[in-house]
């Protein structure tokens, strides 16, 4: 029989005895698992005693709960960001110098097992303590107070919106076909005869005399208009509709006052002097329904140091809102791409092979992506650079996406206002054409010369004239 030769040991290579271990990021890190009635919090394995303990949500529990974190030397935990349960322990845990981590349950999901609270906050505690948790943008405290104020009046308009509705419906049932000759039901007119009704006025001569000098239908129509019958359940319909769009409408007022003070108590970002120049007349045919005070662009522009409502598209509402969601520092982010990602403006691409399967942009709730889409929504038809850069787009991509790309456009410009405090200006629409022709003919020169060729300017033809 052939003998096989075996292979002496010193040839064979080395076998590692143990696997190489993952680095620990945050040593001191703690992972709390938060639920309506009950936190569970785990501590690093390698502390004395109980390393996993049940609290309550109650204040005095959450206190408690802050202090055993302390003792136990903890400087950073990891929790899931669970409906706004969060909020008060976050807040308690800045205020005590602990760093939290607020995570997105969709990037901590447990290994395949029985999901229980306890595994739920050990395994957060074991991916932070490892570093492969990043928390969730959060602006400063400022800005969170500020903010917290705006998003409550955005849900107090939409309160007021539903007993609109209902003034209409209840007119149309009396056949008072009020929409025809005004188009806005809570103008200067529509709201004198609305009150006028309500105080028991019925002749339509006299209600049409409210009519204003701007208004477009004649008395005429406006009598006919205002001739219907007067039911006592709609009347009674409309007038507890109308207390209820006064009764938001003062709240709304009271949120604003508090809008005002706290933008008072905001102190500026930049290193402002102390007499700022005076900012450009309001662009013309800006008419922004439920604006805020007229002090918020001042104040804007104090804090951040550029005027952003200059910028085409963007109102002093939609401004406001953009700064309390995504603060003024913008290092933040990494680059301007991640600060686009964030708000949900940039495609998500599937990669395999080296090759995009699939590229859409992903469904988020982010209230500055929003306010960027109402933005590049209100440049479609402008004259300027947005505007061309839409339409341009429009004829590529369709509407859907074009929108899309004019609202990634103009958060770039805020971006970059933002973080370098230049000032906007817009090129219009037949400046931004001479600049995508340029760019045509810088990309077509290359692939001319590759080919051979070589561009040239095509002269105009000489027009005869005639004898």
């Amino acid at each position: 029989m052939r003998k096989t030769k075996i292979k002496s040991r010193q040839n064979q290579p080395k076998v590692p005895t143990r696997l190489e271990t993952m680095d620990l990021v945050h040593p001191h890190a703690a992972g709390i698992d938060i639920g309506r009635r009950e936190i569970w919090v785990s501590l690093p394995p390698d502390r004395a005693g109980e390393t996993i303990r049940c609290f309550g949500t109650f204040t005095p529990d959450l206190e408690s709960l802050v202090q055993w974190l302390l003792e136990n030397r903890v400087d950073t935990v990891a929790m899931e960001s669970t409906g706004v349960y969060w909020i008060p322990l976050f807040e308690l845990l800045e205020a005590n110098h602990i760093q939290a981590y607020l995570v997105n349950a969709r990037h901590i999901q447990n290994v395949p097992g029985r999901k229980t609270d306890v595994l739920d906050c050990q395994w957060l505690q074991k991916l932070h303590r490892l570093g492969l948790l990043n928390g969730s943008f959060r602006p400063d405290a400022e800005m969170v107070i500020l903010r917290t104020y705006l998003r409550h009046r955005a849900e107090l308009i939409q309160h007021r919106a539903p007993h609109i509705l209902h003034m209409q419906k209840a007119l149309q049932q009396m056949n008072l076909q009020r929409h025809h000759v005004l188009s806005d039901i809570t103008g200067v007119t529509g709201m004198q005869i609305l009150r006028a009704i309500v105080a028991g006025e019925r002749d339509p001569q006299v209600l049409a005399g409210f009519r204003q000098s701007n208004c477009k239908a004649d008395e005429a129509t406006i009598v006919k208009a205002l001739t219907g019958s007067w039911r006592e359940e709609h009347l009674f319909t409309l007038k507890q509709s109308l207390d209820l769009f006064d009764f938001f409408t003062v709240q709304i007022a009271v949120c604003d006052t508090e809008i005002e003070r706290q933008f008072s108590a905001i102190k500026p970002r930049w290193d402002a002097p102390d007499d700022l120049p005076p900012l450009p007349p309001v662009k013309s045919g800006s008419k922004t329904k439920n604006k805020p005070a007229e002090s918020t662009r001042q104040e804007l522009f104090r804090i951040v140091g550029v005027d952003l409502v200059a910028v085409t598209g963007l109102s002093a509402s939609l401004t406001q809102t953009i700064v309390t969601e995504i603060g003024t520092d913008m290092s933040k982010w990494s680059s301007v791409k991640h600060y686009a990602s964030w708000l949900g403006l940039a495609p998500h691409n599937d990669i395999s092979g080296g090759k995009v399967l699939r590229s859409r942009t992903l469904k988020t709730g982010n209230r500055a992506g929003q306010a960027f889409r109402q933005a590049a929504a209100s440049v479609t038809r402008s004259n300027s650079a947005f505007g061309a850069f839409y339409r341009r787009k429009c004829a590529q991509l369709g509407p859907a996406q074009a929108l899309v790309a004019t609202a990634h456009k103009i958060a770039r410009t805020v971006y970059f206002m933002l973080k370098y405090k230049v000032p906007f200006e817009d090129i219009g629409a037949e400046g931004h054409e001479i600049q995508q022709r340029q760019r045509e003919l810088t990309s077509l020169q290359p692939k001319a010369a590759k080919l051979g060729f070589e561009l040239t300017p095509k002269e105009a033809a000489l027009v005869p004239t005639p004898a």
